[in-house]
């Protein structure tokens, strides 16, 4: 494989910000067990093969098990998940896949039943940058050990 660009060498100061929102909302309420699943859900759909190495070891070392992880591409199916764990994984997948329909009605109703704005406007953002870092990642060919 070719090398190409460090985005964090090319463009720090977008690094940086970048960086900057990651921390912002690891400092926030959404649990750790939102944060895994979204990361690492997001980057299955993605296809980063890096961040998934990355988030399921993240994810174990926090207490996740590996059933859930294992199932996560069915979670619909898998009876392993609460209801709030189901509606932040539709968050994730209709925003990471948006150009299918987007956050439909239904599941941000179902999220409103479940959550206040400020953690929806939250998970909604942590979405946001797990694609953005899938996008950094992929496209500067990042590898994994």
């Amino acid at each position: 494989m070719k090398k190409r660009v460090n985005i964090s060498q090319a463009e720090p100061q977008a690094y940086k910000a970048l960086y900057a929102l990651e921390n912002y909302l690891q400092s926030t309420d959404i649990t750790s067990t939102h944060r895994n699943l979204i990361k690492i859900r997001a980057s299955q759909l993605n296809g980063c093969a890096f961040c998934i190495d990355m988030h399921t070891k993240e994810a174990l070392k926090k207490g996740e098990t590996n059933q859930r992880i294992f199932l996560l591409n069915a979670w619909r199916e898998a009876p392993l998940y609460s209801e709030e764990e189901k509606v932040v994984l539709a968050i994730t997948e209709e925003v990471t896949l948006i150009h299918q329909q987007g956050l439909s009605e239904e599941t941000y109703q179902r999220a409103a039943a479940l959550f206040d704005e400020t953690y929806i406007a939250r998970l909604i953002m942590l979405v946001v940058t797990i694609n953005a870092w899938n996008r950094v990642a992929i496209s500067s060919k990042t590898s994994f050990s």
